[in-house]
Order: structure tokens, then C-alpha cells, then sequence
């Protein structure tokens, strides 16, 4: 009875709706504010923004755009009813780790901020080589790979189980750390942010997130959806570098937009070490 009663008052906590239940409402609605908008513009393909394109090639809006708005619905709803079952465990995780009180330093949620970027893309990428091996990969990651031509809405289109996956890690960092609440809101939009920014096809040499050191973005990943290997990393490029899974038509496209004359393109500070399969089943598109 002493468990049903802790059960139970858990769900009464008023850290329940203001931690699992609005960062999973942030995180759907916040990924719709920045996908939606450039989805539109990978609908709409205007020609002067067609050189900041990844791939001259149409994008799949029509074919994936309703089942990608699909899944982000139903991977919501798993994620609901996951987290809703998990949450007396996650409450005395959480407990004084995750506060509600007095916001800290500026510099601190700075410091807080650039930890979690770099852990979270740092588990990411484990994660994504787990998924493209095995079981995971033919029955659970294949789903998000349908996709080769991918825009914003298309990092919606995932198998339940890699949303998950990745989704559930995103809270792992803030948990070590402990942090504020509102840095977590912040922490959770951003994150949703990159999603958006990875998948929409484009590089644009005004994005602000190329101010963080290492930051990739669309052009990065999008390599990774054209060929299926290569480009592990969500947006940072050192695991693949020293992982020699760094897509070697990926580094060769960034010269060839460089010696075009293509601005705000350039990161080659890690230039070697491509995947020989990669290059191979990339050279199309280098």
C-alpha cells in the first residue's frame, strides 16, 4: 500500500507538468515552429536560395510531409504514455537536481548550455552507430532512412523506438549537471532547433549555430541520408574524425563550395580520415 501511495503522490509533485509533461509539449510544438517554416521553403525551392542547397535534386515534401507529421504525433504520444509511467522513478532522479527557484549566472547557463550541446551530440553518436548495425538497423533505423532527400519535417519520420532512443537522452545531461528549469526549457528548444536545422537541406551562411565550435548542420547530415553511411555525428565532426567514419565526399563538396567562391561554407579543420564507403556511395553527390 506504501508503494501504491508513493504511486500515487508522485503524479501530485507540481514538478510533474512542469518537467516531463512541458518539455515533451515544447519539444512537439517547439520542433512544428522551426521545421514547419522551412519545410515550406524546401515546398516552395525559390531559386535564389537554391545555391545554399545540399542536393540539386527535388525535395520529398509531398511523398513524406503528412506521414513525418504523423509519426511526430503518435512518437509524442508513446512518449507520453512512457514517460508518464516513468515518472516516480524519474522524480526521485530528478528530485533537487532539476529546481525551480532562483535563475542562476548568465555565465552559468552559458557553461550549462555548451555542456549539454557537446555530451548530448557526444551520446548521439554512439547511439547512431548502435542503430546502423544489426536488428536496429534493418528494423528500427531503416524507417528514418526511407528518406534520402530529406527537408526540416523529415527529423519527425522516426521509428518509435529511435525516437525513444534519442529523445530520452536528451534530459541525461541536465540531470548530470543539474540545472535550472528554464535552462532546460532553453536547452529542449534548441536541441529541437538542430533537428530542424540538420534535416532541411540547406546551409545557410548566416546561421548563428555555426558560432559554436564544431557545428555542422543540414549540409553535414544530409550527407548521411544521401548515402546511409558516413557523417555519424549529429552536428559536431570530431567523433567522426577520429572514428575514420568522416564521409570523404562530404569534405570534398566543402572544397568545391570554397573554391566556387561560396561563403561561410569552409569548416575543414578536420580534413582526413573519410569512410573509403562512404566516398564510394557518396561520389554522386561530391
Amino acid at each position: 500500500m506504501d508503494v501504491l501511495n508513493f504511486w500515487l503522490d508522485s503524479y501530485k509533485d507540481p514538478m510533474f507538468l512542469k518537467f516531463p509533461i512541458a518539455t515533451l509539449v515544447l519539444a512537439f510544438v517547439g520542433f512544428l515552429v522551426f521545421a514547419l517554416p522551412l519545410t515550406l521553403l524546401a515546398y516552395l525551392d525559390p531559386e535564389p536560395l537554391r545555391k545554399y542547397k545540399v542536393q540539386q535534386k527535388p525535395f520529398q515534401v509531398k511523398k513524406y510531409f503528412w506521414p513525418s507529421i504523423g509519426r511526430h504525433c503518435m512518437n509524442a504520444a508513446i512518449m507520453a504514455v512512457v514517460i508518464c509511467f516513468l515518472w516516480p522513478f524519474l522524480r526521485l532522479i530528478s528530485n533537487g537536481r532539476i529546481v525551480d527557484g532562483a535563475m542562476p549566472a548568465w555565465y552559468i547557463i552559458v557553461a550549462q548550455i555548451l555542456f549539454f550541446i557537446y555530451f548530448d551530440d557526444f551520446i548521439l553518436f554512439w547511439i547512431h552507430r548502435a542503430l546502423h548495425s544489426g536488428w536496429l538497423k534493418r528494423n528500427v533505423h531503416s524507417v528514418h532512412h526511407r528518406i534520402t532527400r530529406a527537408c526540416a519535417i523529415d527529423n519527425a519520420y522516426f521509428h518509435w523506438i529511435e525516437y525513444l532512443m534519442i529523445g530520452g537522452v536528451g534530459t541525461v545531461a541536465p540531470l548530470i549537471t543539474g540545472t535550472h528549469i528554464y535552462v532546460l526549457y532553453g536547452w529542449i528548444l534548441f536541441r529541437q532547433f538542430q533537428g530542424a536545422d540538420g534535416h532541411c537541406g540547406y546551409v545557410f551562411p548566416w546561421n548563428p549555430a555555426h558560432l559554436i565550435p564544431l557545428y555542422e548542420g543540414g549540409d553535414y547530415h544530409d550527407f548521411h541520408h544521401s548515402s546511409y553511411n558516413g557523417n555519424y555525428a549529429g552536428y559536431l565532426n570530431y567523433l567522426d574524425r577520429f572514428t575514420q567514419t568522416y564521409s570523404g565526399a562530404y569534405l570534398r563538396w566543402k572544397e568545391s563550395r570554397a573554391l566556387a567562391g561560396a561563403k561561410g561554407f569552409l569548416k575543414l579543420n578536420w580534413l582526413g580520415g573519410g569512410d573509403k564507403k562512404a566516398d564510394v556511395e557518396l561520389g554522386g553527390n561530391s
